[in-house]
């Protein structure tokens, strides 16, 4: 494609350049999701005060936007504006960060000025808590919004079309976080090629100045891991220099790490990143929060797990509860609780089913379950679809077994499916949830559950764990992949 096909191609699709309409949309949703926390806030010390003497006015609360600008400076500071291509977990980490400066600095000054402590103030604290979720959430929603709408997406120039390349675009065109839009590959080696899904190809990169020129694209990423040093410098010096920002996918781009840093031996650059499970202290704050959740989150919803336990015994024969063998931490075998979803005499049953039908048998040797399992009870499929089936496994993480988050356990026969990886994966505690659940739950195969369960490894904090819990939550809501 030459440059004037190209000219024709942009401007009928493409219109802005900025990240200001992305950074609009998200301010907004920050303040009514600011403001929204501060109503949960208010109505639930006015919930209590019904029933104990005190004072507040529920409606008060719409009298406190004049903090908004606080919170969204706050926010500024901590770069979620314009609020692209950051990780989740790393979102959320600035997000709950912001809201507690920004609802302590209010505390503060209501305590300097009051010199007391009043229910306003508790009205706050709780605020915060509820806006550390609010945030996510109203901010999920305009992530989606923006990528349906097609009103996000900065455009980018890619440089190369060979696998990388086309990897990369994939990722920009069908990830809703990452708010660039690939517009143009750029090489000057494949000349084969006019378009690659859609996206026009110009075999010249000596064009770059006067695409930046023409069209003010900022954005130009580097996807030729294959070019050695001399070729990359000359590259970078000649044609990618013309764009205000450049991203260089290295030839080690399938390790997976958000915390990776860069560090200077004496002018020699290295990437620096750590295996997060090596440190004891980390495992002591990952069980630490493990505990905590399972006792506190345990009381709240013991009296719904006996009424499961009562709908399982009444409408089915045999126990409440089903423990299977599993592969754990080192390989190292132990037994899952679970609710019975089953009937009595599944394991017959599906032996049964195996033996006479070979495009269930390939099912099941693809993924280890049955989209339509005839095994399952009626209780049994409402348990699996909301996964509270899996409840009872808070028995193995108060045991040590498991923990709340992590590569979901594995039987025996799954294990080569893992091949190379699996040491490494199962080098930590299973999980009752994990990153590809919440990311595909059961839609997702194998391939894709290492990739998710290695970036999980590489990219550990105790950001990305409550993330995953959150969004577990919102799994289990819209019932979403699970069978």
């Amino acid at each position: 494609m030459t440059l004037s096909d190209f000219n024709n191609w942009y401007l009928t699709r493409r219109r802005r350049t900025s990240s200001a309409l992305t950074a609009s949309a998200f301010i907004i949703s920050d303040m009514l999701g600011i403001m929204l926390s501060i109503g949960w806030g208010f109505f639930i010390v006015r919930l209590y005060y019904f029933i104990y003497p005190g004072h507040i006015n529920f409606k008060s609360f719409i009298t406190y936007w004049p903090y908004l600008p606080g919170f969204i400076l706050i926010f500024l500071i901590a770069n979620l504006y314009p609020g692209i291509s950051l990780a989740p977990a790393e979102e959320f980490k600035r997000l709950c960060i912001g809201s507690i400066f920004a609802y302590g600095g209010i505390i503060l000054s209501r305590l300097i000025e009051k010199n007391t402590w009043d229910s306003i103030n508790t009205a706050f604290l709780i605020s915060c808590f509820f806006s550390m979720i609010l945030l996510l959430c109203a901010r999920s929603i305009t992530h989606i919004f923006l990528y349906k709408t097609k009103l996000s997406g900065i455009p980018a120039v890619i440089y190369g079309t060979g696998s990388t390349g086309k990897l990369v675009a994939e990722c920009l065109l069908n990830n809703i976080r990452t708010g660039y839009v690939p517009v143009l590959f750029l090489d000057d080696t494949d000349t084969s090629k006019n378009e690659i899904m859609g996206i026009p190809v110009i075999h010249d990169t000596s064009v770059s100045h006067e695409i930046v020129k023409r069209y003010n694209i900022k954005m130009a990423i580097v996807a030729m891991p294959e070019l050695d040093a001399v070729k990359l410098k000359n590259l970078l010096n000649k044609s990618v220099s013309a764009f205000r920002y450049n991203v260089i996918i290295p030839n080690f781009f399938n390790i997976s790490n958000i915390w990776m840093s860069v560090r200077d031996f004496s002018g020699i650059l290295g990437i620096e990143t750590s295996h997060k499970f090596k440190l004891s202290f980390n495992l002591g704050i990952k069980r630490l929060l493990d505990i905590l959740f399972v006792f506190f989150g345990g009381i709240l919803i013991l009296p719904f797990l006996l009424l499961i336990a009562l709908m399982i015994k009444i409408t089915s024969r045999g126990p409440v509860l089903y423990k299977h063998k599993r592969l754990g931490k080192d390989g190292k075998p132990f037994y899952t609780y679970k609710f019975r979803t089953m009937k009595k005499d599944a394991e017959e049953q599906l032996k049964k089913l195996l033996d006479s039908d070979p495009a269930i048998m390939e099912e099941w040797k693809k993924n280890h379950k049955l989209k339509n399992d005839p095994r399952i009870t009626a209780v049994g499929r409402i348990l699996r679809r909301t996964s509270f089936d899996e409840f009872p496994q808070l028995i193995n993480i108060i045991k040590g077994e498991m923990s709340l988050v992590g590569p979901r356990p594995i039987v025996y026969d799954e294990k080569e499916k893992y091949g190379d990886d699996f040491d490494r994966i199962f080098s930590i505690k299973p999980g009752l949830t994990g990153l590809w659940q919440v990311s595909g739950r059961s839609d997702t195969n194998y391939h894709e559950r290492i990739s998710y369960d290695t970036y999980y490894l590489q990219s550990w904090s105790v950001w990305l764990d409550l993330w995953i819990i959150l969004k577990t939550f919102g799994s289990i809501i819209f019932g979403k992949g699970a069978y």
